[in-house]
């Protein structure tokens, strides 16, 4: 068994929580490894405690057996952190389709600086528009941030780079 189709089963496996995006569009699959005849998917969360998490894994154990692979495992890891960075350009193309604002710009996690960071202006995936104003540091999730549009009015998430 090859490693690509295996990575071929794992875009299959969706994000429950925004289930436009498969696992390797939001970059979580750290690694995939083939062992004679057992696979190990090496995982990241996209933020520790993520509710998520153990969905997915459930999801990419169900995926691998119904492919009729049976010696497998999923083994998540916390480090280094995920980030946006990870993240597909179609992945991030995907969210804005879906109404989601993709993140912009670099993740810099360890620059100080960042914590202090003027809040982003993400275009509205409705209308394009580049005039949002941030209504919640929180959005529907705990990566995404809730901005409203100024010109079309509607509020959409943004996926918070990190």
């Amino acid at each position: 068994m090859e490693p690509e189709k295996i990575y071929q089963i794992l875009a299959e496996v969706t994000d429950p929580e925004i289930p436009v995006l498969n696992i390797l569009d939001l970059g979580i699959v750290r690694n995939v490894q083939i062992e004679q005849d057992r696979v190990l998917v090496t995982i990241t969360p996209t933020y520790s405690g993520c509710p998520a998490m153990k969905t997915i894994e459930f999801d990419i154990m169900a995926s691998l057996h119904e492919a009729g692979i049976r010696e497998f495992e999923v083994k998540t890891v916390l480090d280094p952190a995920w980030t946006t960075d990870w993240m597909t350009e179609e992945g991030k193309k995907k969210l804005a389709a879906y109404g989601i604002a993709a993140p912009i710009g670099k993740s810099d996690a360890r620059r100080i600086e960042a914590l202090f960071a003027e809040p982003v202006q993400p275009a509205c995936p409705q209308c394009g528009s580049m005039e949002s104003k941030l209504l919640s540091q929180f959005g529907s999730t705990a990566c995404k941030a809730l901005y409203q549009c100024q010109s079309c009015k509607e509020p959409f998430d943004y996926f918070k780079c990190h």
